[in-house]
């Protein structure tokens, strides 16, 4: 047995219940919709394709282990340190204070510089390793770009990008469907930012400064 599935024996939960998904989560608007609309309620619709509703695995004290994005410095641990493989901490996209950019600094790798009417980048273009993000045109100079939570391996490279010179809408949290909540979150251990958190199972999920948590 390796060391990794070592861990994953130590600390591995037989309650795996998984939490539904939300219906409306892929709903596609334009930028000019989804902003008339508004609201927290369609932006955290939208973050990640998950609801804000926690698996009960691992309640034992109604708590669960999260992200704080305040204070998550994208040091790619969670990409490897994770009992689980892929890891079950995932990057979200807070769609509310995305900028929809024709040049997204969490999609295209540093130097690129796209020609226009460009929709479908070449892979070495992309800064995602394993191609998690798709980008869609919208309208006018307009691009949305979703995350595919089934590739996603919580490297957070497009966090740091989005985080260094854009909005900061892309944020890494682990995910509640995926997490057995171990009693000591190896992660947790090995991040250097001591950016882990037990939150109230009841609001698993974790927005930027006042928002949150929610």
């Amino acid at each position: 047995m390796n060391s990794r599935d070592a861990k994953f024996t130590r600390h591995r939960r037989a309650d795996r219940h998984t939490m539904n998904e939300n219906a409306g989560a892929n709903e596609k608007t334009t930028r000019r919709g989804f902003l008339q609309k508004g609201g927290l309620t369609a932006g955290l619709a939208a973050v990640g394709g998950v609801t804000l509703a926690a698996g009960a695995r691992g309640r034992r004290d109604g708590h669960v282990w999260q992200i704080d994005p305040e204070a998550c410095i994208q040091c790619q641990n969670c990409a490897t340190e994770c009992v689980l493989e892929p890891s079950a901490v995932k990057c979200v996209h807070d769609f509310r204070i995305c900028g929809y950019c024709d040049l997204c600094f969490g999609y295209f790798a540093p130097g690129f510089e796209p020609e226009t009417g460009i929709e479908r980048p070449a892979a070495e273009s992309q800064l995602c390793p394993v191609g998690a993000i798709h980008r869609k045109w919208i309208e006018g100079p307009h691009y949305e770009y979703t995350v595919a939570p089934e590739l996603c391996i919580g490297c957070a490279k497009c966090v740091e990008g989005c985080n260094n010179f854009g909005n900061g809408a892309l944020r890494l949290q682990v995910m509640q469907d995926r997490c057995l909540n171990c009693n000591e979150c190896a992660i947790a251990s090995a991040c250097p930012a001591d950016a882990f958190r037990r939150v109230p199972a009841e609001t698993p999920y974790l927005l930027r400064g006042e928002d949150r948590p929610v």
